[in-house]
């Protein structure tokens, strides 16, 4: 169940969260969300400090926290020791009781600055607060923005004592939701990929815990989410007994319910990377919000010469960019497709990124099935030649609405496996309406969980009827249409044969059996009562 439907309270604090930053002059949802995101580590940053140090008074184990001591803004401040801040003042649960102003004045100069040289840029997430920009002007903006946090928090914390639903997994769905708000902020294909839709890719993938999951173009995280909580699921014995929800999985992110050893090995399970800082900044946080504390999501672009990681991962999960072209300069030459689109780059990318035995699950746009030149043929070449390409699953063009109509399409590929049979599967409804308001139609999965269905249970042994949503086609006859991976290329035509009437019939309706009757003389004796009517 969504967190919108279960706690409209949670929803509604969100909504005027946004509000406030719209009328405080913050209108780029991708700025507000930044922004938010500074406020909320601030505010993380003490409950987290708080409690470890009274964790350490009851374990009676060290602890030193990060709010002891003096911080000096410069180098020369601190050898002159001059200028120096009571780090307690730093403090979320301090600093918010200064007057507007104050406040104001003491985060830009104080605090953010803190924050920037937090643990000497060892965590990924102060690493990537070197660059970033405190721009809330508005002692008033400020003001409002603390406290409405405050009472999301306050939301959160009755949330979890009331239902029992755990505090971190609540705080996370909370920042899955102010997300969600940037979906109209899709610039440079960056738009983030529908939740249930990665539910979808990570269920037929299946990643397993102690295997390494990496997106190398990941934005917001949400395939490494994906990934994680799913992995956490396949570990809960009670699993069985949990409600699906909307979209009809079950997933069960109790991230508290696991042992130091298992949160080990999940941390060092998911790596992602992007191009945009600020997407780095917020995947990292995402990941943070849902309680993985260091995780690994850093700034680098994969189809660089920058980038060299070759037969790493277990499992590759992305949805990369579909509309870019990389400069010719700029590609590793360990890519060798003859091409500048990255929706080609990423394909070879993702299969070098592959262990053997790995496997991938990507979105592509539809034209990469299709496509005649070369690249695109070389790129179906790599997933059928030296993969095992297992499924090729088309979604219709409503999916990534409202911010791209491109149909797109979900290809599960296994580095180093052969290919004898491709299963097809021709998705025509998601469970949302293909609209540009993507609301859920109520009580339909659409065809979400089938897909899962028909895929575990698919036999190429079985007599493959074309006619239908899904069916096998033998590697020779893709081969033989030059690779080509469009469902339709392979789908059997159904034409119902129309049974017409005899001409006589026919004109016997028209005009009546011996003149009296028919078609006409009906429509003539209408007309004369409806002239009858108006003249009188």
């Amino acid at each position: 169940m969504s967190l919108l439907s279960s706690n409209p309270q949670i929803a509604s604090k969100i909504d005027d969260l946004w509000n406030k930053f719209w009328s405080g002059g913050i209108s780029n949802p991708l700025s507000a969300i930044e922004q938010i995101t500074y406020l909320l580590f601030m505010k993380k940053l003490d409950e987290n400090d708080l409690e470890a140090l009274a964790n350490a008074e009851f374990t009676r184990e060290p602890y030193q926290s990060k709010f002891e001591g003096t911080f000096y803004l410069t180098k020369e401040d601190e050898e002159k020791k001059q200028n120096g801040i009571d780090k307690q003042t730093l403090r979320w649960s301090e600093f918010k009781r200064m007057p507007s102003d104050e406040m104001l004045a003491h985060i830009q100069r104080n605090v953010f600055p803190f924050l920037k040289q937090l643990n000497g840029g060892t965590s990924p997430f102060t690493k990537h607060m070197a660059n970033a920009v405190f721009i809330i002007q508005k002692p008033s903006l400020l003001k409002e923005a603390i406290s409405s946090i405050d009472e999301i928090f306050e939301e959160i914390d009755k949330d979890s004592q009331e239902k029992g639903q755990d505090f971190q997994d609540i705080q996370g769905d909370v920042y899955e939701m102010l997300l969600s708000e940037i979906a109209t902020a899709g610039k440079n294909g960056q738009f983030r990929t529908p939740r249930h839709i990665i539910k979808l890719l990570v269920e037929l993938v299946d990643p397993q815990l102690g295997q390494k999951v990496a997106d190398p173009a990941c934005g917001t995280g949400g395939f490494l989410l994906g990934a994680y909580q799913y992995m956490i699921t396949q570990l809960d014995k009670e699993k069985d007994k949990r409600t699906p929800d909307e979209d009809g999985f079950i997933r069960n992110s109790r991230s508290a319910l696991l042992t130091e050893d298992v949160k080990q090995i999940l941390e060092n399970s998911l790596y992602g990377y992007d191009i945009d800082s600020t997407m780095v900044r917020l995947g990292l946080m995402n990941l943070m919000m849902h309680g993985i504390e260091n995780p690994h999501i850093d700034y680098k672009d994969t189809l660089s010469k920058s980038y060299s990681e070759t037969s790493e991962y277990d499992v590759v999960l992305a949805n990369p960019p579909f509309t870019g072209n990389i400069d010719k300069g700029d590609i590793n030459e360990e890519l060798h497709l003859k091409t500048t689109k990255t929706e080609l780059l990423f394909i070879e990318r993702i299969f070098n990124m592959l262990k053997m035995g790995g496997t991938a699950g990507i979105v592509v746009p539809q034209g990469v099935l299709f496509g005649t030149s070369g690249a695109f043929v070389e790129a179906r070449k790599l997933m059928i030649e030296r993969s095992e390409l297992k499924a090729v699953v088309t979604a219709p063009s409503g999916v990534f609405k409202p911010y791209a109509g491109v149909s797109t399409a979900l290809l599960i590929f296994t580095k180093g496996g052969e290919t004898e049979n491709v299963w097809f599967y021709d998705m025509l409804s998601d469970g949302y309406t293909l609209d540009d308001k993507r609301d859920k139609i109520i009580d339909s999965y659409g065809d979400l969980q089938d897909i899962i269905t028909q895929f575990k249970n698919r036999d190429p042994s079985q007599e493959s009827n074309r006619e239908g949503k899904f069916f096998f086609v033998p590697k020779q006859e893709i081969i033989d249409e030059d690779y080509d991976l469009s469902y339709s290329k392979y789908r059997t035509e159904v034409f119902e044969e129309i049974e017409y009437e005899k001409p006589e019939v026919i004109l016997e309706k028209l005009i009546g059996k011996d003149g009296k009757g028919g078609l006409e003389n009906e429509i003539i004796t209408s007309l004369n009562e409806l002239k009858g009517l108006l003249n009188g």
